[in-house]
């Protein structure tokens, strides 16, 4: 069960890193320092960047669930 969580974490992970990685420079931070202030700035968000936005809460909750269930289990364990 340890170790099934432990696979599940580390894929939360890596796929959250990649999402929170796609998301589009809001600009006045370093995003700016490397190229990202030269994009035009639009009013609204696309339906594409809300959808990512939404995705990237879901897969930020299981990984916070994730945690949770790990450690709860390897403190029942030990």
């Amino acid at each position: 069960m340890v170790l099934g969580f432990s696979i599940a974490l580390i894929v939360f992970s890596l796929l959250l890193m990649l999402l929170v990685l796609m998301h589009k420079g809001k600009g006045g931070g370093l995003s700016d320092m490397f190229g990202g202030g030269m994009q035009s700035s639009v009013g609204g968000s696309s339906v594409a960047e809300r959808n990512l936005d939404r995705i990237t809460v879901v897969v930020g909750l299981l990984w916070f669930a994730c945690i949770i269930v790990l450690g709860l289990v390897m403190k029942s364990n030990s």
